[in-house]
């Protein structure tokens, strides 16, 4: 893998993108992209849209949200202490103890998140999961004046962007879900052979997914494409504690996980299965019984419908600070998607007969 294409993801993780604050990492995609797109262009909703041979009428459309889980700003006590509400899914009790940025209108300002120690406890206490209301900021304010002469209620916070490489070409860091899938589809347009290309290629950064699949509604509604891929996470199932029936075998390093189910076109999937095996890039079968809490819930559904398919990366640790994805997974997922755009010939049809 290329050091630039390295340093992109990198660059991602390190720029706070909570949903709804996510124009500094937007900036970050539009930088590295506009080297090799025929067209780039942010639609009125933040959504950065990215295009290679755009005039097509054939359209393809990949999506991969930029947003990320954050905390907002919500009410300052009269001590000084700060308390927040959740952007996105957290599980409280991972965010204990954990140090926190409020990204303020004058700058950033630093915080730990606390909860009484567990010595102070009484016993009912312990054995409550702890709510994000039993939780509060500390920022060193003497208090609610000062707290207030520094942050406002609606900023918005985000814990460490920072990443550690583990063994086996793994890396841990917050957000991978999904700046994994915003370096594939914008890596994906990037590997593309031009020659080969007979199809117009729109890669999306989207916003909003995490409180609700909004970016992914919004452009595919203005792309209107014949074809829509999201790439998202799922969950890996190779560690403990994790039931295999009930979750399906998913495993890190194995290669992207191809969605089946009701929120997909068969046919579409059945194309994806027949390019990764043509190009020998490894993948896995996930099972989707329902619609999906991913972008191809909304880019399925858009207009009067789209050839809609999920090609997730296995994710441990989903929704806490230390997600922990494969370079592998990612690498064979944007080789996947490249590959079958150029396989694409424009008078492909996916509906059903």
């Amino acid at each position: 893998m290329e050091n630039a294409a390295r340093d992109f993801f990198y660059r991602l993780i390190e720029t706070p993108s909570p949903s709804g604050y996510e124009e500094k990492i937007q900036r970050v995609v539009r930088e590295y992209v506009k080297g090799f797109v025929d067209d780039i262009r942010v639609d009125s909703h933040g959504n950065v849209i990215a295009a290679r041979n755009p005039d097509a009428p054939f359209r393809v459309m990949f999506a991969g949200h930029c947003d990320q889980l954050g905390v907002m700003v919500n009410y300052v006590d009269p001590e000084g202490f700060v308390y927040i509400l959740p952007l996105g899914g957290w599980d409280p009790q991972t965010l204990v103890g954990v140090r926190v940025t409020i990204w303020a209108k004058n700058g950033p300002v630093e915080g730990v998140i606390g909860r009484k120690p567990i010595h102070l406890l009484n016993e009912e206490e312990r054995k409550r999961v702890p709510k994000i209301t039993d939780l509060w900021v500390d920022i060193g304010a003497a208090n609610k004046e000062e707290a207030e002469r520094v942050v406002r209620v609606g900023d918005c916070g985000t814990i460490p962007l920072e990443y550690r490489e583990l063994l086996n070409g793994l890396i841990s860091a917050p957000a991978t879900d999904d700046k994994a899938g915003v370096w594939v589809v914008m890596e994906a347009l990037r590997r593309i052979d031009p020659a080969k290309l007979k199809v117009g290629v729109f890669a999306v950064s989207t916003v909003q997914e995490e409180v609700g699949l909004r970016g992914a509604r919004t452009s595919s509604y203005g792309i209107d494409p014949q074809v829509g891929i999201a790439v998202d996470v799922t969950h890996a199932t190779d560690c403990p504690t994790i039931e295999k029936k009930i979750s399906g075998e998913v495993k890190l390093g194995a290669g992207p996980a191809i969605g089946k189910g009701p929120n997909m076109s068969m046919r579409l999937v059945d194309a994806l299965l027949d390019v990764a095996e043509k190009n020998e890039i490894a993948y896995q079968l996930c099972a989707e019984n329902r619609i999906t809490g991913t972008d191809a819930a909304s880019i399925q559904v858009s207009r009067s419908g789209v050839s809609t398919a999920l090609v997730s990366i296995p994710n441990r640790y989903m929704h806490t600070p230390v997600e922990v994805v494969s370079w592998n997974d990612m690498d064979a997922a944007a080789d996947l998607l490249a590959r079958y755009c150029e396989s694409i010939d424009p008078d492909v049809s996916y509906i059903p007969e």
